[in-house]
């Protein structure tokens, strides 16, 4: 089977499609350079997506493109001890980025990021970090909005792009993103932050070898110490990449040339 349309069946069979949903364009940028983040339980399936529920959102891995860019994305924050870590590698390499932020976080940690996001673009990454793939769809609405809430509070905008925790996806997540006018954004690349632990020039190798024109690079600046191992080899990839002719942008630059 062709692997764009088996991705685009996965896609929409992780959304709970059934019936008259299969012509529903949920996936218009489905092909993963990487595995793609699709797993867990989907309990939410329940909420079936049938043609007459059917949603406008789209879920990008990444984006067709000829033009050498790229988009680093920042899941789970913020918090004190990688966040800055981070913010300083862009602002020393000048690189726009997009915070996926979970809400708690947020209004925990307002102070880490408060001054410090012209550049950068901000998504939803829910309020607590929840597997949207096992709630109904009013708990994923409350996850969504408690964190957009906060997110404009703190920020001053207004999100439109979700990144599901642990990409994990059910019928629940894409109708209430639709509701919420939310993009889903999803990933074709990864810090390999388990395999590489112990190796960081392997770790900025795999990703300056690897990542391809409209690359989605997903990175985390929370977590367990392992996280180092990406985070302090920030400059060595933005360098790597920038030889390779790659210029950068944000998830919704990104979208906008696809």
């Amino acid at each position: 089977m062709d692997r764009r349309k088996f991705l685009s069946g996965a896609a929409l069979a992780a959304a709970g499609a059934v019936g008259g949903a299969a012509g529903v364009p949920l996936v218009r940028r489905a092909l993963a350079m990487d595995r793609p983040a699709l797993g867990g339980g989907y309990a939410s399936a329940a909420d079936a997506l049938t043609a007459a529920h059917s949603p406008n959102t789209t879920i990008t891995y990444f984006v067709e493109t000829d033009e050498p860019v790229v988009a680093f994305t920042f899941d789970d924050g913020p918090a004190p001890k990688w966040t800055p870590t981070v913010l300083d590698a862009l602002d020393e390499w000048k690189v726009p980025a997009t915070f996926f932020m979970v809400g708690r976080n947020l209004a925990a940690h307002a102070d880490v990021v408060r001054g410090r996001l012209d550049r950068h673009e901000v998504g939803n990454h829910t309020w607590s970090h929840a597997d949207l793939a096992t709630l109904d769809r009013q708990r994923v609405r409350d996850e969504i909005t408690r964190a957009h809430d906060t997110i404009r509070r703190v920020t001053g905008r207004s999100p439109t792009l979700l990144r599901p925790p642990y990409g994990h996806l059910g019928g629940s997540t894409i109708l209430a993103a639709d509701s919420l006018n939310y993009e889903v954004v999803l990933w074709s690349h990864q810090m390999r932050e388990k395999k590489f632990r112990n190796d960081p020039g392997a770790q900025a190798r795999d990703i300056i070898d690897n990542v391809g024109p409209g690359s989605i690079v997903l990175a985390h600046d929370v977590g367990p110490a392992r996280r180092l191992v990406a985070l302090r080899r920030l400059g060595e990839m933005f360098a790597g990449l920038k030889a390779r002719g790659f210029r950068f942008v944000t998830v919704s630059e990104l979208m906008k040339l696809g």
